[in-house]
């Protein structure tokens, strides 16, 4: 993670060719998931998850990210190889939804938690570049479900926190809030509304939590460095990168200054060797506590 020789850690700074007015390419740039394993272009294999006991797994949300930097290098380039893998994440995701509208995202590690938000919105802003590149009304269809899904209360096995304090979408249905899976979501919501041009209810529901957003961005807030989650770990250095790219995606999305103010707060921490050092210091001694 720390070195980037992560497929799940590739840097994935503010994306390269999207649109807040139209259906383009990703808000963050994922074209180093698929640029990082050549083989995979050449070849109808997908992204292979090792859970570190001698499994290798297909983990959707890894599918996904593949598919839509996928879709943004099509964009860029205009090969047929980038669109044949994007289109190879499509057909996974279609045929790997359950009939409620879910993948099964974290089966390998909480059984009794499978199902996260950041998943299903990932999932559903793959289904909705599907439906822009061919124009297919059946993945709009999906992509609802997908959102549906994750909309509903965790109390009737959904993936969304309604409470006194907003609407907040759980990236771990059993975990306290964790910034980027959230975003994440939020953006398959974006790209539903965005697409539909829709004014009912998930136009609504996508602007209730944006606003909890908002208003708990302040908690993500360390002082120096930003936070994972609301667990109270601190983000890596590849996470807290993540934070400031998500941020500027947010503000030209949203035009809403809070974001462009975390988005330079959190950069200006990453220059500060002193901020740097202490954030690493203190990440290190929490993954040592994990363990």
């Amino acid at each position: 993670m720390l070195r980037g020789r992560s497929v799940l850690h590739v840097n994935q700074d503010l994306g390269k060719c999207f649109s807040p007015h139209e259906v383009r390419g990703y808000y963050n740039n994922l074209t180093e998931k698929v640029t990082m394993e050549p083989s995979l272009l050449e070849s109808d294999g997908l992204p292979l998850l090792d859970t570190g006991d001698g499994r290798m797994v297909y983990f959707p949300v890894a599918i996904f990210q593949y598919g839509l930097g996928a879709y943004d290098l099509f964009l860029m380039t205009g090969k047929d190889v980038y669109r044949r893998k994007f289109e190879q994440c499509l057909d996974w995701a279609v045929e790997h939804q359950e009939p409620t509208g879910a993948w099964s995202n974290f089966f390998y590690i909480y059984p009794d938690h499978p199902y996260g938000a950041m998943a299903q919105g990932e999932g559903a802003s793959l289904l909705i570049r599907g439906h822009a590149l061919t124009g297919k009304t059946m993945y709009v269809d999906l992509a609802r479900k997908a959102l549906d899904f994750m909309l509903a209360p965790i109390a009737e096995g959904g993936t969304t926190s309604y409470a006194d304090n907003g609407v907040t979408l759980l990236e771990y249905t059993h975990l306290p809030a964790v910034m980027n899976g959230w975003i994440f979501a939020w953006f398959g919501l974006y790209d539903y509304v965005l697409s539909t041009s829709d004014e009912g209810p998930y136009a609504q529901v996508m602007e209730q939590t944006l606003l909890t957003l908002e208003r708990t961005l302040p908690l993500f807030d360390r002082g120096y460095w930003s936070m994972y989650d609301l667990d109270g770990r601190i983000a890596s250095p590849f996470y807290h990168n993540l934070h400031i790219a998500q941020m500027q995606a947010m503000y030209q999305l949203t035009g809403h200054e809070v974001f462009n103010h975390y988005a330079l707060r959190w950069t200006a921490d990453s220059r500060r060797r002193l901020s740097r050092t202490k954030a690493f210091v203190i990440k290190a001694w929490q993954k040592i506590i994990e363990r």
